[in-house]
């Protein structure tokens, strides 16, 4: 195994670097935005921000790509994402922030699909299944050995966006020294509705109001942490317990949904991510334990969604037809993202704080209650028919080439 890994652990490398500079930088925007008295619009709109450059990264990526290369794309992207960060800790105001954590989002997006290119063009096809479970595992450790980094820095200084921005200079390291030949030109992404609705209108439904939900949370739930007064430590906690458990559940989840009518697993998941928002918004634990348990429960069935959906909608694509039906669910998910953290900012400015949770339950909602009219309208798929279950890290990390390198799993 150690022989096949070599090869791609500069590209692994290269990732880790990525993803803990994100982590550091997902999660310190909103924790300062609140101690320096920003809205909750407008730092719902850092993730409305992201999600906008991170759905345009993965729609342009291929074409700059292809006018200039991919190792000079990732260097100007990985430069521009480090400059960002540098420049988020200069001007300290919302606007300027919104406008840089799109640039950002944009850059991310960019950067991941080329290593992930390289990727698969590198790793041997007989351990290309192997490659992709321990790049989700880097990503996953990465990311939220980021977040925690809040526990070991001061949000109100320069330190961490400042370690944000190395690691994303570093991050180019790999690719900028690497001898190897450019991979194939990337999966270029594009967004058919009409032809995804006709493959699954279920999964098309629910992986919109699953961006809604998992981008409100993601973007927001720092800010509701620190307005119930948690410490800092317990803010990344609160941040990276969901991500954690996400991705603990994805295995019994997959499991299941091997194994019966995927429909009935989505909405399982989802009735169980209703009762974490139902708990939130009537329990209304202001403890650090209680409130940490409430979200490690949400955290594993909110991030838990996305990848059923992939598996009930690739069941029901045609032949050489899953990396498209893949990507264009990334792109639509990517559309519920930027609704998710704008409607969710709205409603704690106007409502209160736990009108976060008012916002994930009526998506949650939403999907159960479009589950049951598919269930009564059309009969699930025959076992053998069924593809199998890919675990996945969160969709926010994932990109159209994503798909490829899972392909082979």
């Amino acid at each position: 195994m150690l022989r096949q890994l070599l090869p791609v652990s500069a590209l692994l490398l290269g990732s880790a670097c990525l993803l803990f500079a994100g982590g550091i930088n997902g999660l310190v925007l909103p924790v300062r935005g609140g101690i320096e008295g920003f809205t909750a619009v407008s730092l719902g709109l850092l993730g409305t921000g992201w999600a906008v450059g991170y759905v345009a990264g993965c729609l342009l990526t291929s074409g700059l790509v292809a006018n200039v290369g991919h190792v000079r794309a990732f260097s100007a992207l990985a430069a521009l994402a480090a400059i960002t960060v540098l420049l988020q800790a200069m001007l300290v105001t919302p606007w300027a922030w919104i406008v840089t954590r799109g640039i950002c989002g944009f850059c991310f997006a960019g950067a991941a699909m080329i290593v992930e290119s390289w990727l698969t063009d590198r790793a041997p096809a007989e351990a290309r299944g192997r490659v992709f479970g321990i790049y989700t595992m880097v990503n996953l450790v990465a990311s939220t050995s980021g977040q925690m980094m809040l526990t070991l820095g001061d949000p109100t200084g320069f330190t961490l966006f400042a370690v944000a921005g190395i690691f994303y200079a570093l991050s180019l390291v790999p690719t900028a020294v690497s001898t190897s030949a450019n991979p194939p030109p990337l999966v270029r992404a594009r967004l058919d509705l009409p032809g995804l609705w006709r493959n699954s209108p279920i999964a098309v439904f629910a992986v919109f109001f699953v961006g809604v939900s998992n981008a409100s949370f993601g973007a927001l739930a720092p800010v509701f942490a620190e307005r119930i007064g948690l410490a800092f430590g317990t803010i990344a906690l609160f941040s990276s317990l969901p991500i954690l458990a996400g991705a603990v559940a994805q295995l019994p989840v997959g499991v299941l949904s091997d194994r019966m009518d995927r429909r009935w697993v989505l909405m399982g998941v989802a009735a169980v991510a209703l009762l974490a928002d139902a708990a939130f918004l009537t329990w209304r634990p202001e403890g650090a334990w209680s409130n940490l348990a409430l979200a490690a429960a949400l955290g594993g069935s909110i991030f838990a969604m996305y990848p059923v959906i992939v598996a009930h909608a690739n069941d029901h694509a045609g032949e050489g037809a899953s990396i498209r039906v893949s990507g264009g669910l990334l792109l639509v998910f990517g559309l519920g993202s930027i609704v998710g953290p704008l409607a969710a900012g709205w409603g704690m400015t106007a409502y209160g704080i736990r009108a976060l949770f008012a916002i994930t339950a009526l998506a949650h909602l939403s999907i159960i209650l479009f589950g049951v009219v598919r269930l009564w309208k059309n009969a699930a798929p025959d076992l053998e028919d069924k593809g199998q279950f890919v675990p996945q890290g969160q969709p926010r990390a994932t990109t159209p080439q994503t798909a490829v390198l899972a392909a082979e799993v």
